[in-house]
C-alpha cells in the first residue's frame, strides 16, 4: 500500500499541487478584489521560465537537427509536423463555427460600452512587413527573445542543418548542442518547483481583474469556449493519439497530459509549457528528435485554441452586430484563424494581431466600429487565454504522437512499451 502511494504521489503529486495553487489563486480572486497585489507571484514564475526558454528552443531544435542520423529525416519530421499542426486547427475552426452558429452567445442584455476613446491606435502592417516579421529579424540580438520564436526557429533549423552538412553527430558542435540542451533542461525543473506559488498568484489576479465580466457581459461566450475547449481535449485527443500511436496510446496520452495542460494552463503561455511537454514526451517514450523540433515549433505555430477563439470572437461581434454569422463569412475567419496568429501565439495574449486581422476584415466601415470590435475581441481573448493555451500546447504533445507514426512506424509506441 505505501509502495502504491508512493507511486502515485510521485507521479501526480506535482500535477496536484499545481492545480491546488490554480483553484485557490481563483477562489481568493473572486472574494478579494484586492487580489490584484499578488500579481507578482504569477510574474515571478512567468519571467524566470521565459528567461531560460529562448536559449532551450534554439538549443533542442538546432540539437535535434544536428544529431539526427539524415537530412531525409529531418525533413520528414518538419513536414509532417507543419501538415498536422494545419489540420488540426483547421478541424478546431471549423467545429467551433458549427457550435456558435447552433448556440447564440451573445446575451439578451449585452449593450457595446463606451470604449473607444481608451482605445490605442491601430496600426495595420502590410502582408510584406508580416511575412518579413514573422521569418527574419534585423540583428542577431533581436534574436534573443520571445517575441522573435519564429525567426528564432527558423535560426536554429538553418543552423542545425548547417552542422548536419558539417558531419552531423559527429562534430563537436552537436556534441556542445546537445549537452547545453540537457543542463538547460535540469535548469528549468528546478524553477518549476516554484509553479504552484505562482500559479496561485497569477490566477488571484486574474480573477480579480476580470471576475465581473466571467459572470457578466461574456459570461455566456465564456461558458461555450470553455466547455468547447475541455471537449476538444476529451474527444479529439484521444481521436489524434490513436491515429499516431495506435493500440494502448490513448490510456499512454491521459496518463501523461494533464501535467503540460495544467502549465499551460497556468502560465498562458505555449512558449513557457515547452520544457514540460518535452519532459512529458520523453517520458512517453516519443524520439528526443522529434519532440524536440514538433514541440518548440508547436509553440509557436500549432494554435487549435487559437483558432477556436478566433471563430468565438467573430460569432459574437456579428450577434452584437445584428449580422448573420453565414458559413461564406465564416471561411475568411478560419483561414486568419489558421494562418494569421502564427508567431504570436506563444506570447500571453498573442499581441492581438490575430484580433486585429479579424477586426479589419469585418469591421472596417469606419474607425469608431474597428475600435469597438477590437476592443471587445481583445476582452474575449483575454478572459479566453487560459484554456485556449491549454488546448494549444497540450495538443503539441498529443501531434508528437501523429509525428511518431509517420517518422518512426505505426507500432513505434508497441516497441516502446514492451521494453
Amino acid at each position: 500500500m505505501e509502495t502504491k502511494n508512493y507511486s502515485f504521489w510521485k507521479s501526480y503529486g506535482f500535477l496536484i499541487c499545481m492545480m491546488i495553487g490554480i483553484t485557490a489563486g481563483t477562489i481568493v480572486g473572486l472574494l478579494w478584489p484586492g487580489a490584484t497585489v499578488l500579481e507578482p507571484l504569477g510574474t515571478l514564475f512567468i519571467n524566470a521560465m521565459f528567461c531560460v526558454v529562448v536559449p532551450m528552443v534554439f538549443a533542442s531544435i538546432a540539437s535535434a537537427i544536428a544529431n539526427m542520423p539524415s537530412f531525409r529525416r529531418a525533413g520528414k519530421v518538419m513536414t509532417t509536423t507543419i501538415v498536422t499542426f494545419l489540420i488540426t486547427a483547421a478541424i478546431a475552426a471549423v467545429l467551433m463555427y458549427i457550435v456558435v452558429s447552433i448556440v447564440n452567445i451573445v446575451p439578451a442584455n449585452f449593450s457595446v460600452k463606451e470604449m473607444v476613446t481608451e482605445t490605442e491606435e491601430i496600426s495595420v502592417a502590410s502582408t510584406g512587413e508580416l511575412i518579413v516579421n514573422f521569418f527574419t529579424k534585423p540583428d542577431f540580438s533581436e534574436l534573443l527573445s520571445r517575441r522573435a520564436m519564429l525567426p528564432l526557429i527558423v535560426a536554429a533549423i538553418i543552423f542545425g542543418f548547417a552542422v548536419q552538412m558539417e558531419g552531423g553527430s559527429k562534430t563537436m558542435t552537436a556534441k556542445f548542442l546537445e549537452d547545453f540542451n540537457r543542463c538547460i533542461m535540469k535548469t528549468i525543473k528546478i524553477i518549476t518547483f516554484y509553479a504552484p506559488i505562482g500559479f496561485f498568484g497569477f490566477f488571484a489576479s486574474l480573477a480579480a481583474t476580470y471576475g465581473p465580466e466571467l459572470i457578466g457581459s461574456y459570461g455566456k461566450t465564456l461558458i461555450v469556449y470553455y466547455v468547447m475547449c475541455f471537449a476538444y481535449m476529451f474527444i479529439f485527443f484521444p481521436i489524434y493519439a490513436r491515429i499516431g500511436g495506435g493500440r494502448g496510446a490513448v490510456r499512454v496520452m491521459f496518463a501523461h497530459l494533464f501535467q503540460p495542460a495544467a502549465v499551460a494552463f497556468g502560465t498562458c503561455s505555449s512558449v513557457a509549457t515547452i520544457p514540460t511537454n518535452i519532459e512529458t514526451a520523453r517520458e512517453t517514450g516519443i524520439s528526443d528528435d522529434v519532440s524536440q523540433i514538433v514541440l518548440p515549433m508547436g509553440a509557436t505555430m500549432h494554435m487549435d485554441g487559437s483558432a477556436m477563439s478566433a471563430v468565438v470572437k467573430v460569432a459574437f461581434l456579428f450577434g452584437i452586430s445584428g449580422m448573420v454569422f453565414t458559413p461564406v463569412k465564416a471561411i475568411p475567419a478560419i483561414l486568419v484563424a489558421v494562418f494569421s496568429s502564427v508567431a504570436m501565439s506563444g506570447i500571453p495574449g498573442g499581441g492581438g494581431v490575430g484580433e486585429l486581422v479579424l477586426c479589419s476584415i469585418y469591421f472596417n466601415n469606419s474607425p469608431e466600429q474597428l475600435a469597438v470590435a477590437y476592443t471587445l475581441a481583445l476582452a474575449i481573448g483575454n478572459l479566453v487565454d487560459p484554456p485556449a493555451t491549454m488546448v494549444n500546447a497540450a495538443g503539441d504533445y498529443v501531434v508528437s504522437f501523429i509525428v511518431s507514426r509517420y517518422v518512426d512506424g505505426k507500432d513505434w509506441l508497441q516497441k516502446k512499451l514492451r521494453r
